[in-house]
This record gives C-alpha cells, structure tokens and sequence, in this order.
C-alpha cells in the first residue's frame, strides 16, 4: 500500500480546456486491462518534454525529441506492458508506425504525434495491438479523462497517481492537472517513470520548454526509489491556450504564481511516486542545507537516498547512525568538513563534531524512526545552499516486486 496516499476522486481532477484523453484495452502484455491511451490536444497548443539521459534510451523517447523539435504536436499516445527500449531499429519502426496510425486515425501528421511506452524492456513492441486498440481510444476520448488515463498507465504502480490546481491569477481562472506513474526503476535525470501535465492557458514555446526543466528539476528530478533511471523515463508539459490567461514573455504578469502551480501538480505527482514504490512502508524527505551549491546538496541527499544499507535500516525503524554517516561520507565532497556536519532524524539532533551528538540518545533515535514519514536534516556547514531528496525505504517486498515483475 503507498504511504500516505490515495488517487484524487474524478471530480477533483479539472478538465482543462483544449485536452480530451480516451483508454482502450489493447491486451498489448495482459488481457483485460486499460493499457492503451491516447490524448488529443487543441490546434495550436505548445508542447515541450524533458526525457532520461540514459543512453539506452527508448526507441519512442527518440521519437518524441524529434517529433518536439519540429512543434505543433497534436496527438500523443501511451502504451503500458512492453517499454519498446532495447530494440534497436526495429523499436524505432514501431514507435514510428504507432506515429502513424495515430495520425491516420486523427487527420493529423506523423510529426504532429509523440509516443510513450512503459513496461518490460528488450521485448518488442506488439504494433498490431496497438493499431487495433486506437480505435476504442479515439472513441472513448472526453475532456474529463484524467483519471482513466491515470489508471491506464499504470505498471507495478499499486495506486494511479493524479493532481490537479485550477488557480485565479490576476482575475483569470488558470487550470493545471496532470498524471504520472512509476514505482521502481526510479531515478529520473532529466534536463519507468512517466508524467504529463497540462494546462489551459496560453504559453510561449521558449518559456514553456523553460519552464518544464524548471518544474522537472523541482520535482521529478529530486526523487529516488532504487537508484535507477529509466530507459523511458518522460515528463511532458502541454499548454493549450484555451483559457484566458496568456504568458508570452518573460516576466509576463502572474507568471510567477502560475510557476509555483505548475510545480506544486508536478511535486504532488512525483512524490506520489515515491510514495507508491516498490515495496515501500515510509516516505522520506532528505533535506540538506549549507551546502556550496545546490547541486552539492542534491548530491548529498542523494548519496543518502540510494543507500541500501540506509534504505533498510529506514524499513527496519533502526537509527544506525553510521550507515548515514557514510553516506554522506561517499558524496564525492573531497574537502568535507566532517566535525562541521551536523545530522538530525526529525527533530532529534544525532550527530555533530565528527560524531554522535552528546544530547543524542538510542530511544529518541528509535522514536522518530517508527513513523510513515521521516524527515533527515543534513547541515554540511560549507555554504548557503540546500536542496531536497524524496525517497523512500527498502523492504523484503522490493524483491519480491522485482522478482516476480516478467511473470
């Protein structure tokens, strides 16, 4: 079960203007299951994405970038069982053929469509399935979809994973809402996790494709299940300026508060992520200060977060101090002060002076330990920097998930 998270009722994902989704039963890895969606937007709207730096990276990962290189994308289309990475020319072939049934079947360009696909990697991609479901997708195709598409999506995931903002900015109404999924095989490193996010009002290409780094660097980009990204690892932004706001310009009236919307749906969605991954029993927050950059504290947070000697010891409600020690200790930082660190497990300071602190004790180590919800402090002393990590904890289910994941 996720930690502290339920997927939003329907009625609490808002329609945005410009955007209808539809689902299908395609049977494109296991039969009667949602596992085709298609999701058409309005003339004129501005997409951009950021994508895995893997460099085994999907085959419809390498379509989407093209496909968003040339702009006015209309269509896209999101398969779940088969990952189509691994597949060489082939995958490509099949990502493009998906392109093109969808635009045959939506009187729009091959270009115009980008792909998605989640799932099993090194297996081909079931085309014809794909091409057969489209059909049911087009048809099935609303305004209010989200949380259909939402569960359409879905691998490991236990729970779909939605939000949804609709904000007054300078008098206008401005809707955001977006989907998500992942549970393991979780690290993105972005400029099998999947989000998409949309939005009705009107914003310019430059400040869009700024804006979805920005918002992924905020959100997607600061959470870890197991350490490793994904071939397909995607977050897509789509604005259809269907509504009244407009942002054209840099410092464009309101854009600040429609910035802090856009990343509040994007980090409601990640940390959903976290929540829901493979196996997981706690959530944690990893929040390092005094570092000299941000990267540095990224890099600290998530020295901590990958840790499997640390992710256990979190399952295990254990406050083995050293095993967080020397995470921080493997950050790369070559002239960390160590005796200038200071660590706290919520609101019990642990370690300080190269050590354990003097107030500390095994019980009030043992106590903060229990809860769903860990928050780690880490103050490196070096500097005016900070950044978070969201993570979660390792159990005997992670295995077990994993194990089992191609049966």
């Amino acid at each position: 079960m996720p930690v502290n998270y339920a997927t939003p009722a329907p009625d609490q994902l808002h329609a945005v203007a410009g955007v209808r989704l539809g689902v299908a039963e395609a049977g494109i890895r296991k039969a009667n299951r949602h596992d085709l969606t298609l999701i058409e937007l309005a003339p004129g709207s501005t997409v951009a994405g950021v994508f895995t730096k893997n460099r085994f990276c999907a085959a419809p990962v390498q379509v989407c970038r093209a496909h968003l290189a040339k702009g006015d994308i209309r269509a896209l289309v999101i398969n779940t069982g088969i990952a189509n990475a691994g597949t060489g020319e082939e995958g490509l072939a099949a990502a493009n053929a998906t392109c093109a049934t969808v635009a045959m079947r939506m009187d729009v360009r091959a270009e115009q469509v980008l792909p998605f696909s989640t799932g099993v990697i090194m297996e081909p991609l079931p085309v014809e399935r794909i091409k057969a479901g489209l059909p049911a997708a087009r048809t099935a195709l609303k305004a209010d979809g989200w949380y259909d598409a939402a569960h359409a999506i879905m691998t490991t995931d236990t729970v779909a994973k939605a939000a949804s903002r609709r904000v007054s900015i300078g008098g206008k109404t401005v809707t955001v809402t977006g989907i998500s999924k992942g549970a393991g095989m979780i690290k993105p490193n972005m400029a099998t996790m999947l989000g998409f996010v949309a939005t009705d009002a009107f914003v310019a290409q430059p400040m869009l494709e700024r804006l979805v780094k920005e918002a992924a660097d905020e959100s997607f980009n600061c959470v870890t299940v197991d350490g490793d990204t994904s071939t397909n690892d995607s977050f897509v932004f789509m604005a259809t300026g269907q509504g009244e706001a407009r942002f054209d310009a840099v410092g464009a009236p309101g854009w600040d508060e429609f910035k802090a919307a856009v990343v509040a749906v994007a980090q409601e969605l990640a940390q959903a992520i976290v929540r829901d991954g493979e196996g997981a029993t706690k959530f944690i927050e990893i929040a390092v200060e005094g570092a000299r950059s941000h990267d540095e504290a990224k890099a600290v947070g998530y020295a901590i977060g990958h840790s499997p000697l640390v992710k256990t010891a979190f399952f295990a409600s254990d406050p083995n101090l050293g095993r967080i020690l020397g995470a921080i200790g493997n950050a790369g930082i070559a002239d960390l002060d160590v005796a200038k660190v200071k660590l706290w497990l919520g609101d019990v300071l642990v370690s300080e002076n190269g050590g354990r602190a003097a107030s500390y004790n095994e019980a009030d180590g043992a106590r903060v330990m229990k809860p769903a919800e860990i928050v780690v402090r880490v103050d490196l002393g070096r500097g005016g920097h900070a950044g978070k990590v969201w993570t979660c904890d390792f159990s005997y289910d992670y295995v077990k998930i994993n194990a089992d994941y191609r049966s």
